[in-house]
């Protein structure tokens, strides 16, 4: 927890584009998988066991924490894998693992290193709670629990003074925004079945997301199921009702999205940073609320819905396979150099023109994800409005770009 004692936001980072722009954005923490043995292994680039120390050493930096996703089942070859990772991580300085398998929280807990017990345990209740108290000082609870269940369980947490191997109080974490998953808790075997690629090795092929006919055995009769992917939930948002969530007593908000673009860490990140902010400054209002919503909508989603947070008893659905997002971002071109004493930016242009008055993304392992407008632009060094495939222009930049950084033309949808 911050030592505000405020809430943490929790940010994903697939890569260095997203735990720049995680950090840039003022999230508390950062989660992270290396490699093999996380929940989202073939879902993005994970990072490698040499990148723990940048990770660490940008975190450090500003007073960030780092949690090592090692949250899949293990098998027997794994278990060398899992004592290098924990070794290796406890050199660099990593915070804590999220754990999901009693080989790796035994194996941390002899390393030393602090345990987060994964949603993939589905901590439900009280007593699970109790009993885990015993390895872990932070608990994700499941995600099929109410505010009214989660508020239960921190009260009790509180009341019955149950503490971590630290001492301290065992803290809650729930997730706050992201995908959700059809299967408890994101204990599935559609994929398994299907395809011989464990989602709980963090293989998912994603079944569930896709469109199907339903077929009535006796008599051929088909039914395609119109408007509604009946396995693919919406995404969950609790921004709109952040306070109740606040309110609950967790401590720690999990943004979901290792998978998802260094953009979207950077909107969602920055919408919840203001958001918290604002509930702890008295000014959590319909109308920011409102502003909020929209800012969310801009980037990846499957439309938006509370999850079970509130109550509801049934689940709700997108109706497309892929995002619902107001805005897209379409490739322009590359970082060619960057003019230090003039704060000029240059670029190749590769694809999409760009023009003033355009709004754009800058991407990069180090610069993040950087949102501008176009203001005054120069191609061959001539002032000009437009600048299209296969010219080189230059533009003032409030921040240094890279060779590896790619420029993206934002788009409404």
């Amino acid at each position: 927890m911050t030592t505000s004692g405020r809430i943490e936001l929790m940010a994903p980072a697939g890569n260095f584009e997203s735990l720049q722009a995680a950090l840039d954005n003022g999230c508390d923490s950062i989660y992270f998988g290396v490699e093999q043995l996380n929940m989202r292994a073939r879902a993005t680039v994970n990072f490698i066991l040499d990148d723990l120390p940048e990770i660490a050493r940008r975190c450090n930096e500003k007073n960030v924490r780092t949690y090592l996703t090692l949250n899949t089942i293990i098998y027997d070859h794994d278990l060398s894998i899992v004592k290098t990772l924990l070794a290796k991580a406890k050199e660099a300085g990593i915070t804590a693992v999220i754990a999901s398998d009693q080989a790796v929280i035994m194996t941390a807990k002899t390393t030393g290193i602090e345990v987060h017990i994964s949603t993939q345990l589905n901590v439900t209740n009280i007593e699970t709670v109790k009993f885990y108290s015993l390895f872990a000082d932070t608990i994700v609870l499941s995600r099929e629990l109410s505010l009214r269940q989660v508020k239960k369980i921190t009260e009790d947490i509180e009341k019955e003074q149950i503490k971590g191997p630290s001492g301290n109080l065992v803290e809650i974490e729930i997730f706050g925004h992201g995908a959700l998953c059809m299967a408890v808790s994101g204990k599935c075997y559609l994929s398994l079945h299907s395809h011989n690629s464990s989602a709980n090795r963090g293989a998912c092929k994603q079944n569930c997301r896709k469109k199907y006919t339903v077929i009535d055995q006796e008599s051929g009769f088909e039914i395609e199921v119109d408007n509604e992917y009946l396995m693919s939930p919406k995404d969950l948002c609790t921004l709109d009702f952040l306070d109740q969530v606040i309110d609950s007593g967790i401590k720690v908000l999990k943004i979901e999205g290792r998978g998802r673009a260094a953009d979207y860490v950077a909107t969602v990140i920055k919408t919840y940073r203001e958001a918290i902010d604002a509930y702890y400054e008295g000014t959590f209002t319909k109308e920011k609320i409102n502003d909020w919503m929209g800012t969310l909508a801009t980037v990846y989603n499957r439309g938006f819905w509370s999850g079970y947070y509130l109550g509801q008893k049934l689940g709700e659905w997108s109706d497309n396979p892929g995002s619902s997002a107001t805005q897209k971002k379409v490739y322009v071109g590359k970082g060619m150099h960057y003019f230090v004493k003039s704060s000029v930016a240059e670029f190749k242009i590769e694809a999409y023109d760009v023009k003033k008055g355009d709004k754009i993304l800058i991407t990069g392992p180090t610069t993040g994800a950087q949102e501008l407008l176009v203001e005054d632009l120069y191609v061959n060094d001539v002032p000009s409005n437009k600048a299209t495939k296969g010219d080189t222009f230059t533009m003032k930049m409030p921040f240094r770009i890279r060779l590896s950084d790619k420029m993206y033309k934002i788009v409404e949808n």
